[in-house]
């Protein structure tokens, strides 16, 4: 094997020259991880110049897997969330932005479909408009993700392509440097993405996600176009339920047609009946009965390609409304005291023990785990809404430790 691992042995540990310290067998198998890296990528058809220049710089690096392991939209509540993202400073900022770069954004709607509020909200929850965008050696985190049980063959994949994108003379390996998960650029482009949408949208002969703006947000849009965006159609909007609402029909995998929704009492925050549309839309309560309710469309399974989180997702179509001139949400979500991840591990093996399907017991409670914890809510006559809150850990005997 090629890679040499900068290592210093002690008390039976290996310590890294980053600065941190893992026991001997973590290192053992990443060293063996990143002999199985270069063969893949010399498999792949990536040069041996290449791997022989990258691989040996290589380091592991645990504050990824901490990153990984407590991302905010498996951990926040939605009133945090959504609090810290869609704030009125940043409202601003994308306005100003907006106008700074309509020609631009006119021309991106004209070329790929997508309004160009909506590529400006990206770009802020992203970067917060290019200002920070990451300072992790994209290699040394791609590496890390690869090395984990995980996802380890998403992330030797994303390995493989960010080689290529240097094997190519795109871009050289010191600029590539972005998220703990290895995105990249102001609109925090994966390598698999890079390769697929990555575009010039200055006409310099190059694309650069990192010093560029006008190739950040083609790009953005190209890639929007590409993962199946719709021209015409809104991402959703806030809806009110009416009081007898049934919860038990929530969700993005329970879709109806607009009419049916309308015929359920379903409204805008206005009080009218929602739009009598040949299309279909599903309901979500992201902090449940008590906190605000929303008709998603397709356009928001779209934006859950480029990040697979419905906070996130959310997020974005808020955001991009309130730069088009909307304004704030009409029944904003609650504060709750966050779920530890312990105790979501505990409610799904709860779930699990007691004949409701909600999927591993991971700490990640997600769209199974909210159809089994409804399925629970309704054999205990509580509101089935599919939200984990301190109330319902109390219901079923859980406490934090």
């Amino acid at each position: 094997m090629r890679t040499e691992l900068k290592l210093i042995v002690t008390t039976g540990l290996l310590v890294l020259s980053s600065g941190f310290s893992l026991p001997a067998y973590a290192q053992t198998d990443f060293s063996q991880c990143l002999a199985r890296l270069e063969r893949t990528a010399l498999d792949s058809g990536i040069r041996a110049e290449t791997v022989d220049s990258i691989l040996p710089t290589v380091e592991p690096r645990e504050a990824v897997i901490r990153a990984d392991r407590n991302q905010p939209e498996f951990l926040a509540t939605f009133a945090d969330y959504l609090g810290r993202r869609a704030t009125d400073e940043r409202v601003a900022r994308g306005r100003a932005l907006y106008a700074e770069h309509r020609s631009l954004l006119d021309e991106l709607t004209r070329r790929y479909g997508v309004p160009g509020h909506y590529i400006v909200a990206f770009w802020g929850l992203e970067t917060n408009y290019g200002s920070y965008l990451g300072n992790v050696p994209v290699f040394d985190s791609l590496s890390t993700l690869a090395c984990d049980a995980r996802r380890s063959d998403y992330f030797t994949e994303q390995f493989v392509n960010a080689l290529r994108i240097v094997d190519r003379g795109d871009v050289e390996p010191g600029v590539m440097r972005g998220s703990w998960a290895g995105a990249m650029g102001q609109t925090q482009f994966m390598p698999s993405n890079y390769l697929s949408y990555a575009v010039d949208g200055d006409g310099d002969g190059r694309v650069d996600l990192w010093n560029s703006t006008p190739d950040a947000l083609t790009s953005a849009a190209n890639f929007l176009r590409g993962i199946g965006w719709q021209g015409g159609i809104r991402w959703g909007r806030e809806v009110l339920l009416p009081e007898d609402f049934d919860y038990g029909i929530v969700g993005r995998d329970q879709r109806k047609v607009l009419n049916e929704w309308r015929n359920l009492g379903v409204t805008d925050i206005a009080g009218r009946l929602i739009p009598d549309l040949d299309m279909q839309g599903a309901i979500v309560v992201p902090a449940g009965q008590r906190g605000p309710a929303f008709i998603i469309y397709d356009n928001f399974d779209v934006i859950m390609r480029w990040n697979r989180s419905e906070f996130f997702a959310l997020t974005v179509g808020h955001l991009a409304d309130r730069i088009a001139g909307g304004g704030r949400l009409a029944n904003p979500p609650v504060e709750d005291e966050p779920i530890s991840r312990d105790d979501v591990v505990r409610v799904q093996q709860y779930l699990a023990e007691n004949g409701y399907d909600g999927g591993t017991a991971d700490g990640i409670f997600g769209s199974q785990s909210r159809a089994a914890l409804r399925a629970l809510q309704r054999d205990l006559g509580l509101v089935a809404d599919g939200f984990l809150s301190q109330e319902l850990l109390r219901a079923i005997g859980i406490t934090s430790d």
